[in-house]
């Protein structure tokens, strides 16, 4: 209910059918982005014997992706702004086939490097992408639950990788090239899922194009009245790229980059070389734990996804920093300890750290107007994959010269900022409607929604 009547029942059930298909294809996205960035842990092992590399060139295969996300999401996100969601939402996932097959020919280090260099690119566009075109078409109500499907379905897809990474490596008997290629699958099904959609009614009123926008509305979303409401007050703003350096939009860019950062540093470093990390731990059977543990983080993505809108997106933010922090903390400093310990401490570890980042989803895109914001949520994607990629770079040269425990004190600390962070600047915007959400009148840095909406 929109416009301060309810919808005539047609026009609920094409909105909610264009929804879920709209979410579908969104999340299947985000599915794929986990798979193909899961699926290297699988395999790093046997990557790192046949290619004859050391710890450095481990790190950096399994951190090139993060770094082509760090060049692609700001560059698509800038692109996106300013040609529209619709083609660059279809061309990503076309990349992601195409170089997803390329995996299985690399003959050299520098090859993979390269490819998944390319991949990560591709990955970025998704990020900067998709969240903000789905947020753009979301109701505020439910803003929150169908973005979080986007991190839930990533976790699954990581899990998913994982699982089938074993199989085909383990059981089929396939070498990590076609393990790697595997990922051209979900990717064809994902393009397939794509074709067809619209443009996103949001960007056409930021150009300008009203008509268009009306048509779109109609034919998906609702009737007159439920565009007049949803879409009409959009202004028609042609953004640049300084706006975001100025004024809120600064300290809001700040924010989103920060806790996402300090969100994935830990989680991608760890998961990545789990193996490694569990054996360095005593634990037996690492491949048990790695399933168990993104098993876990699953969950906590789903759990988030379903009280997301009712507790608020500070609490889902701080919390769960914290705990995450004192879970690695005990790893740390009690690297040798009990078993039950350690897996209590990691089962603590991802179910909060994904419970918090199924917000990565969400709370961007309700940080900037449409006519920034792909290149908003572009930039603090791109900011976050510094951390994540500096950590994966490190974390196997620091389990062979440091060891564990400090290498886990280490995630410790991004966990402490990033609660500290979102403690002092996060605001809550949950429920707010997107426009006033994203507006520099809306729900202020740090405060939480009662006071910015009656201030």
């Amino acid at each position: 209910m929109t416009s301060g009547r309810p919808d005539p029942p047609p026009v609920k059930r094409r909105r909610r059918r264009f929804l879920r298909r709209l979410t579908l294809a969104t999340a299947w996205g985000a599915g794929l982005d986990g798979y193909d960035l899961g699926v290297i842990s699988v395999v790093l092992p046997q990557i790192s014997a046949d290619l004859n590399v050391g710890p450095a060139w481990a790190g950096l295969i399994g951190a090139s992706s993060l770094i082509g996300i760090f060049i692609g999401a700001p560059l698509f996100g800038l692109l996106t702004d300013r040609f529209g969601r619709r083609s660059p939402f279809l061309i990503n996932i076309v990349a992601f086939v195409v170089l997803g097959v390329a995996q299985a020919f690399v003959q050299s280090a520098t090859e993979l490097f390269v490819v998944r260099l390319l991949l990560g690119l591709a990955i970025g566009a998704e990020y900067a992408i998709g969240a903000p075109m789905l947020s753009e078409f979301s109701p505020a109500d439910r803003r929150g639950r169908l973005g979080a499907w986007l991190e839930a379905c990533w976790y699954s897809g990581f899990l998913v990788s994982v699982i089938v990474g074993y199989v085909l490596r383990d059981t089929v008997g396939l070498s990590w090239r076609w393990v790697l290629a595997s990922s051209a699958v979900p990717a064809i099904a994902t393009l397939i899922l794509r074709h067809g959609l619209p443009e996103s009614p949001r960007w056409l009123m930021s150009r300008g194009r009203t008509d268009e926008a009306r048509a779109v509305a109609l034919d998906h979303v609702g009737d007159a009245a439920h565009f007049d409401a949803e879409f009409a007050a959009e202004p028609a703003t042609r953004g640049s790229f300084r706006e975001l350096f100025s004024g809120d939009y600064r300290g809001r860019l700040l924010l989103v980059s920060g806790f996402w950062a300090c969100l994935v540093a830990p989680y991608f470093a760890i998961v990545t070389f789990a193996p490694e990390v569990l054996s360095a731990l005593g634990l037996d059977d690492a491949r048990v734990g790695t399933i168990a543990t993104n098993a876990i983080a699953v969950a906590g993505a789903f759990t988030g996804m379903f009280v997301m809108d009712r507790i608020g997106r500070r609490k889902m933010l701080i919390a769960p920093f914290w705990i995450c922090a004192g879970a690695l903390a005990v790893v740390g400093l009690w690297p040798g300890g009990p078993v039950a310990v350690i897996a209590a401490c990691f089962i603590a570890f991802a179910f909060f750290n994904a419970f918090a980042a199924d917000l990565c989803g969400v709370y961007p895109n309700e940080m900037f107007p449409t006519h920034l914001r792909t290149t908003g949520v572009g930039i603090a994607a791109a900011a976050s994959r510094i951390g994540a990629a500096i950590g994966t770079f490190l974390l196997p040269i620091g389990l062979t010269t440091i060891g564990v425990g400090p290498s886990m004190l280490v995630g410790a600390g991004f966990c402490v900022v990033g609660a500290v962070i979102s403690r002092r600047w996060a605001p809550e915007t949950a429920g707010v409607p997107l426009m006033q959400a994203s507006g520099v009148d809306g729900p202020r840095l740090g405060r939480p929604r009662a006071e910015a909406v009656s201030g």
